[in-house]
């Protein structure tokens, strides 16, 4: 917990202007919890509702595409799956007053459950439990609806019960100064939530980082050392700052050329999906232009194609990355979100320019990078808009399915998945036609879950 807060003040714009903040901390295993913290100081300040951030996931246990016999267990990694797929559903408020009405008889009300519940939510065992069986009940009132306006249902619930529980904290407890947030835990991760706060007119700046998961556990103890020596104040990092490439050889069936940044916009502009790897890897679990598949977003069928690539379900989206002064012209709000932690609305004039980055429901999980940036993503797209006057990529991990980001251009030219593969300004191109790797993975794979 100490490490979530540190890590989520100690990066933040108001470390740096020495402003205190609160610090929301929602993880799988715990509850809501909210902190405030000086330079100084930080205390606990409440814990907003009884649900653990894990009962996200678990809905998806039991509704839609992933529900899986028994019900409820402790796979989050279906969390991020279940924001895209809310896309195919519809808000329900008949749906949503049943999850309402269960959550008071079985976590927050006075009823004899609620009241035992509450009592061993810190058995993880237990709160894991009561979740299953909070969407067992549910499941009985719910069996005509569609799963996908079930799960649109549930995640406007849980929303609209962070909004509220957070107003009602911030009256609560009448703490004076600038009303900042940092956004901590695996939550953070749930960038209409994120949206949603921002949205609410609570707080005058949010600030979630971009390893606000247990990707941020080394940063958050390193800053948690730094508290305990000076205090909450500001670090200096960079979230290209993760493993330097390794060199390779070239490897069989491939070629190697020579490739400028304005060469390899040339060849995205053809519409070639390439892998692009710069410099060091990003801190957390998002691709950011330093490993990433990048591709042209103005076919229709780049979003299909990229999935079957990363061997993902067609409703998944695909995020672009955009010079931030040309965003908001393209995106509603368009604002900086230089680590795709906020849900932006696509421009009506642009989803037929752009259709590869337009999720179902209009949005996108949008990146932003300066134009000045030195970064060699940000000369790439500098580059690509001459040519084509689009500003923006698709943007997706670069990455073995469910594995880290590759550490060398030969382990992506291993997986073999795209045919070119740019490593600081060396092309690799695939000659061969063996099978790549996770060809021969899923080939022989007994899961089903991809």
């Amino acid at each position: 917990m100490s490490g979530h807060v540190a890590s989520a003040y100690c990066t933040s714009p108001f470390a740096q202007s020495g402003q205190p903040a609160f610090c929301l901390v929602w993880d799988g295993g715990i509850v809501p919890r909210l902190y405030h913290v000086e330079r100084h100081h930080a205390r606990h300040v409440d814990c907003l509702f009884p649900v653990i951030g894990h009962i996200y996931a678990a809905a998806g246990h039991h509704f839609g595409p992933y529900k899986k016999p028994g019900g409820a267990r402790w796979d989050l990694g279906v969390a991020g799956k279940l924001m895209a797929y809310i896309a195919l559903g519809s808000v329900d408020e008949d749906i949503v007053e049943v999850f309402r009405e269960l959550y008071q008889a079985r976590f927050a009300g006075d009823t004899e459950r609620a009241q035992a519940y509450r009592e061993n939510i810190h058995s993880a065992d237990a709160s894991l439990a009561a979740v299953g069986e909070f969407f067992e009940a549910s499941a009985l009132r719910l069996e005509a609806k569609p799963p996908e306006d079930v799960l649109a249902s549930f995640h406007v619930f849980l929303e609209r019960l962070l909004v509220h529980e957070m107003g009602i904290a911030l009256q609560r407890h009448s703490i004076a100064g600038p009303k900042n947030l940092c956004i901590a835990g695996g939550c953070g991760l749930n960038i209409k939530w994120n949206s949603a706060l921002r949205a609410s007119g609570l707080f005058d700046a949010i600030w979630v980082p971009p390893f606000h998961n247990d990707s941020g556990s080394a940063i958050g103890a390193a800053c948690c050392a730094l508290a305990a020596e000076k205090g909450f104040v500001p670090l200096e990092w960079s979230v290209y700052s993760g493993p330097a490439l390794k060199g390779c050889q070239v490897p069989p069936g491939w070629t190697a050329s020579t490739c400028s940044i304005a060469e390899l916009a040339s060849i995205l502009a053809s519409s070639k999906p390439v892998v692009f790897l710069a410099g060091r890897a990003e801190l957390g679990p998002r691709a950011l232009g330093g490993r990433s598949i990048l591709a042209a977003a103005t076919l229709p069928t780049m979003k299909d194609h990229l999935n079957d690539i990363k061997f993902r379900e067609h409703f998944r989206p695909v995020a672009p990355i955009c010079l931030e002064d040309r965003a908001p012209t393209i995106f509603s709000p368009g604002s900086p979100d230089p680590y795709m932690l906020f849900d932006h609305q696509t421009r009506a004039e642009w989803r037929e320019k752009i259709p590869a980055i337009v999720h179902l429901d209009g949005s996108a999980r949008l990146q932003t990078i300066s134009r000045t940036s030195e970064h060699p993503v940000a000369q790439l797209l500098v580059e690509y808009e001459k040519l084509t006057g689009i500003p923006l990529l698709c943007n997706t991990s670069a990455n073995y399915h469910g594995r880290g980001f590759f550490p060398d251009a030969a382990s992506a030219c291993a997986w073999g998945r795209v045919e070119r593969v740019w490593c600081d300004g060396l092309l690799l191109t695939r000659t061969g036609l063996s099978p790549s790797v996770d060809e021969i993975l899923f080939a022989t794979s007994p899961f089903e879950d991809r």
